[in-house]
């Protein structure tokens, strides 16, 4: 099965960082939070992705283009560009076997039109589609199984989100514990980490660049009794603000990095 990414967006709230680079490729550690996605789905065996570029496509691509390169010492025959591997970078945690299509689907394309344009990549019937700018620990083996059980035309996964506050517990009028900005435990969020079948684009408009995943094709799906739902439990954590980005790096430093599986 293949693993769609949506790689595209301006990534306005992440200025800061997106002024220079698309939002995937801002590094949690000394990666890029894509490369964390899809090493969480090569994880569960998922080794083949297309990639929906669009804002600074260019340098997802060229990223995707030099990997071998960069991990690899390297002699360049200047007289006509002949490139030769001289030895191999022992970071296994590097090392893929990933089939990488980059998919160029335009600079202000919406979502749900962005995927509809790939779809010509996409083997078979059935395919997983996410967002390039969140972590999870997913267990994306029980939710395709989740999808192939309520037999609808696409699953989404529902997390619980973070919360902006610290939450307290009282007893007393004291303060028994406090957390900084843990996950709510009441409430569902769209976390991403679908399940498609190709029926579910059949409507779509190939012209209409302002088509939305979520106004346009899940709210549709919804209102057909198409849309199955799997609720995950534990960790997620997206990376809209650079707050958050901060918050994933702290976690990548402190060896907390609860998304990662491999």
């Amino acid at each position: 099965m293949q693993a769609v990414i949506l790689c595209g967006g301006l990534g306005t709230r992440l200025r800061e960082e997106t002024e220079f680079k698309p939002k995937p490729m801002v590094t949690i550690g000394p990666h890029p939070i894509l490369w964390h996605i899809m090493k969480h789905y090569g994880y569960h065996g998922i080794k083949d992705f297309v990639l929906c570029l669009g804002y600074k496509g260019n340098d997802i691509r060229d990223y995707f283009l030099n990997y071998h390169i960069r991990r690899n010492d390297m002699a360049v025959e200047l007289s006509n560009g002949s490139i030769e591997a001289l030895a191999s970078d022992s970071n296994s945690e590097l090392a893929v076997d990933w089939r990488v299509v980059l998919a160029d689907t335009g600079d202000e394309t919406q979502t749900g039109q962005r995927i509809r344009r790939v779809l010509k990549y996409v083997r078979g019937d059935t395919f997983l589609a996410t967002y390039g700018d969140g972590v999870a620990d997913v267990d994306i083996d029980a939710v395709v199984a989740h999808h192939r059980q309520q037999g609808k035309l696409a699953t989404v996964t529902a997390v619980h989100p973070s919360s902006r506050f610290g939450e307290m517990q009282v007893k007393s009028g004291l303060v028994s514990s406090f957390i900084e900005k843990p996950q709510v435990s009441e409430g569902w969020v769209n976390g991403g980490f679908f399940v498609f079948e190709k029926r579910a684009f059949d409507h779509l408009d190939p012209f209409d660049d302002s088509i939305q995943l979520e106004r346009d094709v899940l709210e549709r799906l919804a209102k057909q009794g198409q849309l199955a739902v799997y609720n995950h439990e534990g960790f997620w954590q997206c990376m809209d603000t650079y707050r958050e980005m901060q918050l994933l790096n702290e976690m990548w430093a402190q060896g907390n990095a609860r998304w990662k599986r491999w």
